[in-house]
């Protein structure tokens, strides 16, 4: 009976280093474990400042954009209106020629007769009228 008593704590001794290898082990990987919990937790907080950074860079982007469109709008309706001006002018300019242009003719064509009047050679040039004048 001793002899197996010794055997068992023979067996015993054999399971108890076993387990105490296993256990080693077993220590060491929740080392591990927790050592790469902890850098997980480090990039998780990182991502989420990197999340809220670039967040609040995309409200500020969006709000220059609405910014920007809205200023294309009131500029494009100001170049709208200073070309509808513009065409005005150029008409009144148009107007105000050819009425000008009526006039010389008219004066051109008074002097003429009284350059005829006098036997001279009557001038045609608009511009030479108007400097004449």
């Amino acid at each position: 009976e001793l002899e197996r008593a010794e055997e068992r704590a023979e067996v015993g001794e054999i399971k108890i280093v076993e387990l105490e290898e296993e256990l080693r082990v077993v220590a060491n990987n929740l080392k591990s474990l927790e050592v790469s919990e902890e850098k997980a937790n480090q990039r998780e907080a990182s991502y989420k400042e990197q999340i809220k950074t670039l967040s609040a860079k995309l409200k500020q982007a969006e709000a220059r954009a609405e910014f920007s469109e809205r200023s294309v709008l009131k500029l494009q309706t100001e170049v709208d209106r200073l070309e509808d001006e513009l065409v005005g002018e150029q008409e009144k300019y148009k107007a105000i020629t050819e009425e000008l242009e009526q006039t010389f003719a008219e004066m051109s064509g008074y002097s003429t007769e009284k350059k005829i009047m006098k036997h001279q050679k009557p001038k045609t040039n608009i511009v030479q009228l108007f400097k004449s004048h």
